[in-house]
């Protein structure tokens, strides 16, 4: 028996830094979870929340930058249109192409995060350097917020917005895959789903506390947010906060002990022991290969549901610019909660019975939307918040299961073919989103029965996936 935690600790004996691993021969191939190394581990308490509070420091890229207020109201508004042209019938055309120029760059961006996420994995992988890598990209998407507050209005500087989102953009997911790989590090088999939640819960109200602050200040007031001056300031804003909540977890958390002795190999040589790699997960660790393509495909219909739902409240329910941003917020707070509480059922249950719940709830609720639309903003409004209950859950849960099926020293490499496959099915969405409005003669509601249908499959295709074994309770 191992002696209980102290209530500043979680798990139950000291970090072994010499622990073995079985390898065999010179393929990197493990026979051990890295999750069972950390069964009977002391991870102090300020260790898992200064691993969390990196999810709270990158979230304003997200949420304040680029999905709120950097890019829909500076970067792709009439800062960057030709003065000539606004106030004429050109400027929706205008502002139509800075949108498209914008969608280019991040496709471009999502390109390169889905070639370079498992390779630049799996090399720190291999050199032990997971902490390390997440200091390099989380440094690199520091330098791209920066630049974000040196743009100056006019159509010469639009290009470099577009450049700064996509780079960071990729910056920020490559630095995502290692933060994820360091789960393992922070957390216990008994623990893992608990501070999951922990980490998925921060990033959604840091995120939300930022937005705040940040409207807080337009609508005092205080900021100008017709002034550009005002946006570059916001820039600079998220750019400090970034740096400021990032510092902890290189203070306190370790960089995780090498377990797998394997070939430093070059680049490009990389993508050849990639497939190697992706043969061997299939041969010996089956349940990890098959989670990777089932959650691919809900998981891009629990993006759906945040990317496309502002779109269904204003055209269908006729919110404006600042009920979109209360209902944000909203449903932003409700779903940090909700993903920090049900870490713990996470870790009682099971994660895959938490994301089936969560995938089968969204399905119910974007259903109840489509057929009950006639009842207005306040079914909205309701639908909307037990929808943020799920998402968040699925989405922390998707991380526990598959820490629980990664074998040791494939960390990176495993959550870097997590963020690729992800990349690789997100046109599900919104193809049969764009679809069932065009078969329904441009009908905006119809488009949320291809988010169902996408978060349908997603569930069934999990239905078939061997769950990880939960730890024993104490």
């Amino acid at each position: 028996m191992t002696e209980k935690p102290s209530d500043n600790e979680v798990g139950s004996i000291p970090h072994p830094t010499d622990k073995t691993v079985p390898v065999t021969a010179n393929t990197g191939a493990v026979g051990v979870m890295g999750l069972d190394l950390q069964d009977g581990v002391q991870v102090p308490r300020k260790r898992v929340f200064a691993w969390a509070f990196w999810d709270w420091a990158t979230q304003p890229f997200n949420t304040v930058l680029i999905t709120f207020v950097w890019v829909p109201s500076y970067l792709t508004s009439t800062f960057f249109v030709d003065p000539e042209v606004v106030g004429t019938a050109g400027e929706e055309a205008a502002l139509g192409q800075l949108a498209s120029s914008l969608g280019f760059g991040i496709t471009l961006a999502g390109f390169a995060i889905l070639l370079l996420a498992p390779v630049l994995g799996q090399r720190a992988d291999r050199a032990g350097r997971q902490k390390m890598s997440l200091f390099v990209f989380t440094a690199l998407l520091v330098v791209a917020q920066l630049g974000l507050a040196f743009v100056q209005p006019g159509a010469q500087w639009f290009f470099v917005g577009v450049f700064l989102i996509a780079i960071g953009s990729v910056f920020a997911e490559i630095a995502n895959v290692n933060y994820n790989a360091l789960l393992i590090s922070v957390s216990t088999p008994k623990s893992i789903g608990k501070v999951s939640g922990l980490g998925w819960g921060f990033g959604y109200l840091g995120g939300i506390v930022a937005l705040a602050v940040v409207v807080g200040l337009i609508l005092g007031g205080v900021l100008d947010g017709d002034a550009a001056s005002t946006f570059q300031l916001i820039a600079f804003g998220s750019t400090i906060w970034t740096i400021l909540f990032a510092i902890p977890i290189f203070l306190s958390v370790p960089e995780p002990p090498k377990v797998v002795q394997a070939e430093r190999v070059g680049f490009f040589r990389s993508y050849v022991e990639l497939v190697r790699s992706i043969i061997r997960l299939y041969k010996e660790t089956r349940p990890t290969f098959w989670f990777l393509l089932a959650s691919a495909v809900y998981r891009d219909g629990l993006s759906a549901v945040f990317v496309f739902g502002s779109v269904i409240a204003a055209i269908v329910f006729g919110f404006g610019f600042t009920d979109l941003v209360i209902f944000g917020i909203a449903l932003n707070i409700v779903a940090g909660v909700s993903t920090i509480l049900a870490g713990r059922l996470d870790d009682h249950f099971g994660p895959k019975r938490v994301i089936l719940v969560s995938v089968f709830g969204l399905v119910a609720c974007t259903l109840v939307v489509f057929f009950f639309a006639d009842l207005g903003a306040g079914l909205f409004w309701a639908a909307g918040l037990v929808l943020a209950m799920f998402v968040g859950p699925a989405q922390a849960a998707s991380r526990s299961f598959l820490a629980r099926v990664t074998p040791a020293g494939k960390e990176g490499e495993v959550f870097g073919l997590y963020a690729t496959t992800g990349r690789a099915a997100g046109w599900m969405a919104s193809l049969l989103w764009g679809v069932f409005i065009a078969v329904a003669a441009s009908q905006t509601l119809y488009g949320i029965l291809g988010i169902a249908l996408v978060l349908l499959v997603g569930g069934i295709l999990l239905l078939f996936v061997k769950a990880p074994p939960l730890a024993a309770r104490a």
